[in-house]
C-alpha cells in the first residue's frame, strides 16, 4: 500500500466505544468520492480465535459446530474491530450510522485452523461514487506464519444525495436465475444473534426502530450473515476465491429462496427480487 502509515496494535479494539465514537461523529461528516481519508494500516499480531465466539458464529449461521478449520467467511468477523476502528475515527469521511455493506471479494490460499497464531493488517484502499452515494473499500489480510492466507475487499456505502446519477450504472444481469435448492424462513431476531456473535451492532440491523433511522422499514439481516449462510450450505474448498453483492437488503423476519448450481449461489425474495449473488471456486 503506497504513502501508507503502519500501527502496530497490542489487542483488539473494543467495538463498543468504537461505535459509540461512530454515532457521535456521524452527524459531523461530509461524505464524497473526493473526500480525504488516512492512508493508515492498522496490524493486530499474534490473533488467537476464541473457541466459543467462533462456535455462536457457526450456529447463527449454519456451520457444523467444531471443524478443524475457520469457516470462510469468519476472518472477516476476526478483521472487524480493526476495520470499525479505521471507520469510526474523524479522517474518516462516510458515517458510520447506516453505512451498508455492498459486496465483498475474499481469497484464502489453504486451510485455517482455529488453534492459529494470527497476523491481521487492515486498511482503507480507496473512495468511490455509487449512484446512491460514496462507497470505501476496505482491505483485510491474514497472515499465519509470515505467509498470507486469507484476503478481503470490501465495499461500503454511505448514502447520501449526489448529482452523479450515472456514475457507476449496474451491470446487466448476464445470466439466468439460478435452480431453487431451500427455502429459509428468517427469524426477527437474526440480525441480533449475528451481531452478537460478531460484534457488528449497526442499529439498522438490530431493531426495527433504530432500522427506520435510516431509511428501512424493517430492521435488515447483515450482509456478511447472508452470504455465510449460503455458503455453509456448500461444500467450500480449503483454497478457494469468493465473490459476493449485496443487492438488496433482506428484511426481518422474512422468507428467502437459496438458489445454486456450479458456485453460483443467490438469494431471492417475493418476486424473485435478488437480494444476494456471487460466486465460489477452488483455486
Amino acid at each position: 500500500m503506497a504513502d501508507s502509515t503502519a500501527l502496530t496494535l497490542t489487542r483488539p479494539p473494543a467495538l463498543a466505544p468504537l461505535l459509540a465514537r461512530g454515532a457521535l461523529l456521524s452527524p459531523l461528516k461530509r461524505p464524497g468520492p473526493d473526500a480525504e481519508f488516512a492512508r493508515t494500516r492498522l496490524v493486530l499480531p499474534d490473533v488467537r480465535v476464541d473457541l466459543a465466539r467462533l462456535a455462536a458464529y457457526e450456529r447463527v449461521c449454519g456451520f457444523p459446530v467444531g471443524e478443524d478449520a475457520l469457516p470462510v467467511t469468519y476472518p472477516h468477523v476476526l478483521g472487524f474491530p480493526l476495520a470499525m476502528r479505521l471507520m469510526s475515527g474523524r479522517d474518516f469521511p462516510l458515517p458510520l450510522l447506516g453505512l451498508v455493506h455492498t459486496s465483498i471479494t475474499v481469497t484464502r490460499h489453504g486451510r485455517m485452523p482455529p488453534d492459529g497464531r494470527y497476523e491481521l493488517s487492515v486498511h482503507v484502499e480507496g473512495l468511490a461514487p455509487h449512484r446512491r452515494g460514496t462507497e470505501a473499500t476496505v482491505v483485510t489480510e491474514v497472515r499465519l506464519g509470515g505467509a498470507v492466507v486469507w484476503e478481503s475487499s470490501s465495499t461500503y456505502l454511505a448514502r447520501h444525495r449526489t448529482h452523479r446519477l450515472s456514475a457507476v450504472p449496474r451491470e446487466p444481469e448476464a445470466r439466468g436465475p439460478l435452480p431453487a435448492v431451500d427455502e429459509w424462513r428468517l427469524a426477527g431476531d437474526v440480525g441480533r444473534r449475528y451481531g452478537a456473535a460478531s460484534g457488528d451492532r449497526n442499529p439498522i440491523h438490530l431493531h426495527p426502530l433504530t432500522a427506520r433511522l435510516f431509511g428501512f422499514p424493517r430492521a435488515i439481516a447483515h450482509g456478511m450473515w447472508t452470504v455465510a449462510r449460503c455458503l455453509a450450505a456448500q461444500d467450500v474448498p480449503h483454497g478457494c476465491h469468493l465473490r459476493a453483492e449485496f443487492r438488496a437488503p433482506v428484511l426481518l423476519p422474512g422468507t428467502v429462496t437459496y438458489a445454486a448450481r456450479d458456485g453460483r449461489f443467490e438469494l431471492r425474495g417475493p418476486q424473485d427480487r435478488i437480494h444476494v449473488t456471487g460466486d465460489v471456486y477452488a483455486t
